[in-house]
């Protein structure tokens, strides 16, 4: 797969069939509109997606979205949604950008797909330029789960309520946090339970703060674990938004390491205690709750 950032480095003139939108989760809706391109892919087109991105909080990291769609299209787009974009006409956004540098042959949106200088463009506009132009329009219908369509502003309000396992149905795979492990203060490792620190990439959505049961990869090998994501209020008033694990079954020093920790199951709301003993006791009640989630 072909990666760029910016449309101006996309050079290739090949016909396409191109996708556009945030892709912020590239969650199960998402999915319908790339599997849509890799159909008129297989009948010789070269299957473009175009992502927006809209520098805020994300479900996904680039590295993320990069990682998920090798293998499965031809080029992915970062297109930085700049003034100039926001500024572009419809009109002129479908001729300079999906015909002239793109060489649309088929452009396949969502029902509620805008684009253009105050958001004029949409899927009928796209319609009536298709003869002009030479394109053909697929307006795909939302995915949903029970009664509510699949949208990332969904997936956000399951997160933000600890609900993960809701946010996995609507995504399609396990949410999951990457990171390079920290240095942090070892209290942990005093109190008799040492744990790691990381710091969500890219601006990534921490779901609720709280204690979640966590599948944690490290060095390829997935192990269970307990995790704290938020601030750490106890114990510093950084603010600094971190998920703290404690591994079970890992006895090795994983500093400076790359791991990954899925969120499992939802256990409490992140607590200021009054102090050490208090969270303690606590992180023992947190401990034992994965024990029993995990069957250990």
């Amino acid at each position: 797969m072909q990666y760029i950032t910016g449309i101006e480095s996309y050079e290739c003139g090949e016909k396409t069939a191109v996708t556009l939108g945030k892709f912020d989760g590239l969650h199960r809706g998402h999915q319908k509109l790339v599997d849509k391109i890799r159909e008129y892919g297989r009948e010789g087109c070269r299957s473009v997606l175009c992502a927006f991105d809209m520098d805020r909080e994300s479900l996904l990291t680039q590295d993320e979205r990069r990682a998920k769609l090798e293998g499965q299209i031809d080029c992915l787009i970062s297109y930085p949604f700049t003034t100039e974009v926001r500024l572009m006409e419809a009109e002129d956004f479908i001729r300079d950008i999906l015909v002239r540098k793109l060489h649309a042959a088929h452009v396949v949106v969502g029902t509620d797909f805008s684009f253009g200088y105050r958001k004029r463009g949409n899927p009928q506009m796209l319609r009536e330029y298709a003869a002009q132009y030479g394109y053909t329009v697929d307006v795909i219908e939302k995915e949903k789960c029970g009664e509510r369509d699949i949208s990332s502003s969904y997936i956000r309000e399951a997160l933000s309520v600890g609900n993960v396992r809701l946010a996995e149905r609507l995504l399609g795979y396990p949410y999951e946090i990457t990171g390079i492990v920290e240095h942090g203060r070892q209290l942990g490792r005093t109190l008799g339970f040492p744990t790691m620190n990381i710091e969500p990439r890219g601006r990534k959505i921490l779901p609720r703060f709280g204690v979640y049961t966590c599948r944690v990869r490290i060095d390829g090998k997935w192990y269970p674990g307990i995790g704290n994501a938020g601030i750490k209020p106890t114990v510093t008033s950084e603010h600094k938004k971190l998920l703290e694990v404690y591994v079970f079954g890992y006895e090795g020093d994983a500093y400076g390491a790359e791991i990954t920790a899925r969120f499992c199951e939802f256990e409490r709301p992140e607590t200021k205690f009054s102090g050490v003993e208090e969270l303690r006791k606590h992180v023992m009640n947190d401990m034992e709750f994965g024990r029993k989630y995990f069957g250990l």
